[in-house]
């Protein structure tokens, strides 16, 4: 049986592409990537006293810097008495 949708197949959400990949290269070989430009935008406000702009460029580059944290479950009944006291302070 050819074609359909198969588990697993086609290229994963996000990846980049052939040509995005290099653009990137191309971008970070000149010497100046649009996260650099964001960063001393930040810092230089920042050191200038502009919260407000430092805060915005602060906001904008951090999803390329940091990553999101997700969600954690804690399953109380594997602690032990001393881990739930810490966790109740």
């Amino acid at each position: 049986m050819r074609g359909g949708k198969r588990p697993g197949a086609g290229r994963k959400a996000g990846s980049a592409t052939k040509k995005t990949s290099a653009v990137a290269r191309a971008a970070a070989a000149q010497g100046i990537t649009p996260v650099e430009v964001m960063l001393q935008i930040m810092r230089a406000a920042h050191a200038a006293g502009n919260v407000g702009i430092a805060l915005d460029a602060a906001a904008r580059v951090a999803p390329f810097i940091h990553p999101r944290l997700s969600a954690v479950a804690i399953d109380l009944k594997d602690l032990n008495e001393s881990d739930l006291r810490a966790l109740a302070k």
